[in-house]
């Protein structure tokens, strides 16, 4: 069975830092894709990052650039995002998600989520 679980979401003040964490398992993680994306209250699902496990190629999304890291542990099945300088419009629902293709997709596995919440 496959399976996605993000964690790391919580509550921090603007200009703060959070670690998401995404646990992959029932599927071959190395050479998949793994895509990180957010939903805003009332807004539609938007790619954040991506990371390729085959050969380590990475993509951000403009509003993220220079503040968010993606980056992938083969041995643990985890991928991770590393988000700094957070702001308010960071605030969503974070999934992770896995694709056997590009990096632009499509991402077939998708996770429960986890929410960010950044304060002002």
């Amino acid at each position: 069975e496959v399976q996605l679980v993000e964690s790391g979401g919580g509550l921090v003040q603007a200009g703060g830092s959070l670690r998401l964490s995404c646990a992959a398992s029932g599927f071959t993680f190395d050479v998949y894709a793994i895509g990180w994306f957010r939903q805003a209250p009332g807004k539609e699902r938007v790619g954040v990052s991506y990371i390729s496990n085959r050969d380590g190629r990475t993509s951000y999304a403009d509003s993220v650039k220079g503040r968010f890291t993606i980056s992938s542990d083969n041995a643990q099945n985890t991928v991770y995002l590393q988000m700094s300088s957070l702001k308010p419009e960071d605030t969503a629902v974070y999934y992770c998600a896995a694709g056997n293709g590009l990096l632009s997709g499509p991402y077939t596995y998708w996770g429960q989520g986890t929410q960010v919440t950044v304060s002002s």
